[in-house]
């Protein structure tokens, strides 16, 4: 490689995702004619409810075309604060919530706003890596908090606080998390965001699969703290993946400084899916979407107890999302080479623990249950002929 196209310094230290070998030997396999399952991919199988398809529709024939402001259309950050209201009783001004390019836009532009180089922001490992890079990309130190079933894959209280440093500038938690569907309890995250408060520490949350829990549902970090930065988006519980739409809900101390970089970085966020989204407040869209939540419940209550049948292990329940973190340390202790083994030999496709970080990586596996039922069942039952 000559200097001339020499890659920045920065991309050292971005990982490549393993499981996209894994997808790709899938994808290579199925054409091959081979039956596979796929449960690594972290997107909801559901085509997108109808009424919000139609919505898109009807705004493009209008015209609807053209760019809207960067922080988004007016009658959807009304929308959504008036989300936050009927779900979790927590009253946000409009003006604080920006509409994004998907979740990940959300994020850089909160992180780069807030982020100076050599600051620190912690976070969980196991947890989403895009996260950590996200956190290099504006120069700052992603710091790994290692959790596992005796915290309830979380950080508690007690662990930020022996974690934070002069320069901590931040804390992402993610709730409920990617990949082991952990939610953070109400006390616990309330204990968090006095800490953090106290300390004059940021409190980034990373809500992208609320809506998606199967207890009671969880609260909102902006029901602990008002000046909570949260993130969301219209990909998991609203099944809008390639819609490209989420959102943030920043404090006005940093609403300028995300505008500003909306505009630069993006101009705005699309808008077709912008009038798809409206339509996704609607009564008949959220029965749609409850409908979808209890499938991924039924789902997860058949895929938990045939994986610890066959020995993984498993000892905490995930109460959200559509992932189970799966302790693989009974069959191997290299979770990509194990992963590519059952790709070959049972044709079930699955995420390796390297993907996440470093903590108790190499023996877990990420299995999503975005696939059906009936195919539920034929993956647990190939894992089981394997390897029982």
């Amino acid at each position: 490689m000559t200097d001339r196209f020499r890659p920045s310094a920065r991309m050292a230290d971005i990982a490549p995702f393993h499981v996209m070998e894994v997808m790709g030997r899938a994808q290579a396999a199925a054409a091959a004619g081979r039956d596979i399952v796929h449960m690594e991919v972290g997107e909801p199988d559901f085509d997108t409810a109808e009424p919000i398809v139609e919505a898109a529709v009807r705004a493009q024939r209008a015209g609807h075309t053209h760019y809207t402001l960067a922080l988004g259309m007016t009658a959807l950050r009304e929308a959504i604060a008036g989300f936050y209201l009927d779900r979790y009783g927590v009253r946000v001004e409009p003006r604080r919530v920006v509409v994004t390019p998907g979740a990940s836009g959300a994020l850089q532009l909160v992180l780069w706003a807030l982020v100076d180089p050599g600051d620190e922001v912690l976070m969980a490992d196991p947890g989403y890596p895009c996260n950590r890079n996200f956190v290099r990309l504006a120069g700052g130190l992603p710091v790994a908090l290692p959790v596992g079933p005796h915290s309830n894959w979380q950080p508690t209280a007690a662990q930020i606080e022996a974690a934070l440093t002069p320069r901590t500038r931040a804390v992402l938690l993610a709730s409920p998390s990617n990949p082991t569907g952990a939610v953070i309890d109400r006390n616990e995250l309330q204990t968090i965001a006095s800490l953090l408060c106290q300390r004059g520490v940021a409190l980034i949350a990373d809500e992208i699969y609320h809506g998606l829990i199967y207890g009671p549902d969880s609260t909102s970090a902006l029901s602990c703290d008002s000046e909570a930065i949260v993130v969301n988006s219209f990909s998991k519980y609203f099944g809008m993946t390639g819609w490209r739409l989420g959102w943030t809900v920043v404090p006005d101390a940093l609403l300028r400084s995300v505008e500003k970089l909306a505009q630069n970085l993006f101009i705005s966020p699309p808008t077709p899916a912008q009038h798809a989204a409206l339509a996704a407040f609607e009564p008949v869209t959220l029965a749609i979407l409850e409908q979808r939540r209890a499938a991924f419940r039924e789902r997860r209550d058949v895929l938990l107890p045939g994986l610890r049948q066959i020995g993984f292990d498993i000892p905490a329940t995930p109460q959200g999302a559509f992932y189970i973190y799966a302790g693989c340390q009974r069959f191997a202790t290299d979770s990509f080479a194990f992963s590519l083994r059952l790709l070959a030999e049972a044709g079930v496709a699955a995420t390796p623990g390297l993907d996440f970080g470093q903590h108790t990586a190499s023996t877990h596996l990420r299995f999503a249950y975005t696939t059906s039922r009936e195919r539920i069942e034929e993956a647990v039952q190939r894992l089981k002929d394997l390897l029982a």
